[in-house]
């Protein structure tokens, strides 16, 4: 039963009635005093009357929603919501697929479980909390999981460790909820890929990306690519089944190299097309000069908090503008930003200054996004993160 209170000041439940699912610390008129980091509350406006339910947090965002109905978080309704986000999964082909097995199963906010991220890698999924009450209640979810995803799932991996507050605490370690597998080859498009569950970044591979290195697949027969940021060399392995003719990978991170090499290895063993390099992105570009006509910058993201957006902006121009002095002639370039307080326009303006500075005349061929199982909440525009351009430059 869920018996804690916060009350709201006047008129601060406006945000709420239109389903946004945040609510600010600054909004907080009072609140019981015996409030658990991690506790499911019930929300009231300033004339008390029930408005949402959440997960207490520490910090500017107080109150995560779960719900708009006065419901019981229980066992149920963790069932009803992963069964929801499995059904959209399987309305729009992803899921049961025989040429594909990785796919996001929740996005936060986008599936209406905000702070909560899980991704499947064949019968392995990959859970992360961004929250406390989500960290409180992973037993559950687990649990909840198992039943909706039955003999889908055998193994549940919970990988938490950098993505909780450090400062609740809570001295979390990864570790399987359920199961133990050590099969870490994930199926996507028919490639094979590694994915580094244990020590990788996220969950351990970018799903974010699948529809977009589709995309350059379809570009690059005979072309000669350049893939910087390769991480785990996603772009680099649907580059050579599309035909490149050479395909150069380059990530600062030497782990990087490493499940780079293993990925083409396992798609394309002992193919010369392909070398790869440990180096900063900036050196690399310096030393190399027009011979790449298709070109991919993936990076980081530049800017985590609204504070660094500015100096982020700069560096998505100082980036492009080396891609653009240094692909050739009647290239193609793939280019993207992940960062969620850098807007489209933001991104796109950057990349507009990079152009008009290495004076190349520029087409957009495509403006990408992140894909139909990354879903943004309508009511929550922030879910909006990765955006990409797809240049062609003369």
């Amino acid at each position: 039963m869920i018996s804690k209170t916060i009350q709201l000041k006047k008129g601060k439940e406006e945000s709420l009635n239109r389903f946004h699912p945040w609510i600010f610390s600054g909004a907080i008129l009072k609140k019981d005093d015996d409030i658990e980091e991690g506790e499911v509350v019930r929300v009231y406006t300033y004339d008390k009357r029930f408005i949402a339910l959440g997960h207490y947090q520490i910090g500017s965002i107080a109150v995560r929603v779960l719900s708009f109905s006065d419901t019981e978080i229980s066992l149920s309704f963790w069932v009803s919501r992963l069964q929801s986000a499995f059904d959209m999964r399987r309305a729009i082909g992803l899921a049961d697929l025989s040429n594909n097995n990785t796919f996001r199963l929740v996005h936060g906010e986008g599936d209406n479980l905000p702070g909560l991220i899980i991704d499947c890698y064949g019968t392995t999924a990959v859970m992360q909390a961004h929250s406390v009450g989500m960290h409180r209640q992973r037993q559950e979810i687990c649990e909840a999981l198992k039943q909706v995803m039955g003999n889908r799932i055998e193994s549940v991996y919970y990988k938490s460790e950098t993505t909780l507050p450090y400062k609740a605490d809570l001295g979390q370690e990864n570790e399987f909820l359920l199961g133990a597998s050590k099969d870490d080859v994930a199926l996507e498009n028919g490639l094979k890929f590694h994915v580094d569950w244990l020590k990788g970044q996220k969950t351990g591979f970018f799903i974010d990306q699948r529809e977009n290195r589709c995309l350059l697949e379809k570009y690059a027969q005979g072309r000669s690519v350049l893939n910087m940021f390769c991480y785990t060399g996603g772009f680099s392995v649907y580059a050579m089944r599309g035909g490149a003719k050479l395909v150069h990978s380059v990530d600062s991170s030497a782990k990087a190299i490493e499940l780079t090499n293993a990925n083409i290895q396992m798609n394309f063993p002992n193919d010369e097309r392909h070398a790869s390099f440990c180096d900063d992105a900036f050196k690399f570009l310096d030393s190399h000069d027009a011979q790449y006509d298709l070109m991919v910058l993936d990076p980081p993201a530049f800017a985590k908090h609204r504070g660094a957006l500015r100096n982020a902006l700069k560096g998505y121009t100082r980036l492009n503008l080396k891609g653009f002095e240094r692909i050739k002639p009647g290239g193609i370039l793939f280019t993207f930003s992940c960062s969620q307080v850098v807007t489209k326009d933001n991104f796109r303006n950057a990349v507009f200054t990079a152009a008009a500075q290495a004076g190349r005349n520029v087409r957009i061929l495509h403006q990408l996004h992140q894909p139909a199982d990354h879903p943004v909440n309508i009511y929550h525009p922030e879910g909006e993160y990765l955006k990409g351009l797809v240049l062609y430059v003369e």
